[in-house]
């Protein structure tokens, strides 16, 4: 095969977007994974004797040290780890919920998909502070509890994508003929009607992994998510509050984290819409 006829499979990847996404987003997954190799004595190393150390002062902690004399580095990379964690497994969670329901209400419409939508309507319709503060109130609070809250607020949103493609798929030739030849509906579902939709769903869950990491900082930041006392992004914003005008680094260096994490999340998922979808691409 010709250099030139491999040169346009390869091309999209040499697209701006994708290379800013990925060296921000995987720079700090590898990081995050790696950080029990670059940081063996841990994020809760006290040093009373290096308390609130500026940052680029020392080799030791180049990004300072927080009030108890920890190394903020180490604590903003291995604070990633709940984070991500949270980002991730509540996307996958709210994508096995969301896209079961969405492929049985588009596919038997009826009674079935009258329920499930009406309850989505509903659910859509909840601010989801309110909704946080409620299952938080009921279930307190926690790593574990703040992923199924995750879960519970953002499977409608597939739900609703996957069902709207399935209305648009089920009555296309390759369906009723899978149909007229005997072929079980769950193989409809799933090997004929997933794949021709399963684009989209990516696009949202690049997306939908970047806001969770926002929507638990913030909870975490309000005193509504993870354990204080677990290191994640959100509590050293909330750890380093009190101390903005005498060492901003406690808290402004967690803040970069998010930022430059959620931005590359956002510039692949970007990337992601125009690569997996040819009606919505751009030029560049």
């Amino acid at each position: 095969m010709s250099a030139a006829a491999t040169t346009p499979r390869f091309a999209r990847f040499r697209n701006l977007e994708f290379l800013i996404g990925a060296l921000l987003a995987g720079g700090m997954c590898l990081a995050v994974i790696f950080s029990g190799v670059l940081f063996p004595g841990g994020a809760e190393k006290i040093d009373l004797m290096a308390r609130l150390l500026p940052p680029f002062t020392k080799w030791a902690h180049p990004f300072g040290t927080d009030p108890l004399g920890r190394d903020v580095l180490a604590r903003v990379i291995t604070g990633g780890k709940i984070s991500l964690q949270v980002g991730f497994i509540s996307v996958a969670g709210a994508v096995v919920i969301g896209v079961v329901m969405g492929l049985i209400s588009g596919y038997y419409r009826g009674f079935w998909d009258m329920i499930v939508m009406r309850f989505a309507d509903v659910q859509l319709a909840m601010p989801f502070i309110l909704l946080a503060i409620t299952f938080i109130a009921i279930a307190g609070g926690g790593l574990t509890n703040m992923i199924i809250l995750l879960i519970v607020s953002q499977w409608v949103q597939y739900a609703r994508l996957v069902r709207g493609s399935v209305l648009s798929l089920r009555d296309r030739e390759f369906i009723l003929s899978a149909r007229a030849i005997g072929v079980k509906d769950y193989r409809i579902l799933f090997q004929h009607l997933l794949p021709n939709l399963i684009g989209p769903v990516i696009v949202l869950m690049t997306l939908n992994v970047a806001t969770n990491i926002l929507l638990e900082s913030s909870l975490t930041f309000l005193g509504l998510g993870v354990d204080p006392l677990i290191p994640s992004w959100g509590g050293m914003l909330a750890d380093g509050r009190t101390y903005l005008q005498n060492a901003w680094w406690v808290s402004v260096f967690p803040g970069l984290a998010i930022l430059l994490t959620v931005l590359g999340l956002n510039l692949l998922g970007d990337w992601l819409r125009d690569s997996l979808d040819p009606t919505g691409r751009t030029s560049r």
